[in-house]
């Protein structure tokens, strides 16, 4: 899907694989939105990142997916991302 410069993605994991396939793609630096999905699949957590967040201000976010990881077994995680590269602020793409 192509809406306003942003394209999401679906990703089948199980509840061990969740947390570490989050950290990764927060680590990407252009994801708008992380999304988790149970078997029925139905939307159990939504998760809007602000580009810029980083470090103590995303424990609260992770902590919550783990939560989820702990009672998932099988889970599709939708993550919309932007289309351009994320930026050091300044307008310098930082790939």
């Amino acid at each position: 899907m192509a809406d306003n410069g942003t394209r999401t993605e679906e990703f089948a994991v199980n509840g061990a694989q969740l947390i570490e396939k989050v950290k990764e793609l927060i680590r990407e630096g252009n994801v708008r939105r992380l999304g988790i999905k149970n078997e029925d699949g139905r939307t159990i957590l939504e998760i809007p990142l602000t580009i810029g967040v980083v470090g103590a201000a995303l424990l609260p976010a992770v902590a919550a997916v783990g939560a989820v990881a702990a009672l998932a077994t099988k889970c599709t995680l939708v993550v919309e991302r932007t289309d351009e590269p994320p930026t050091d602020g300044g307008g310098t793409p930082t790939v």
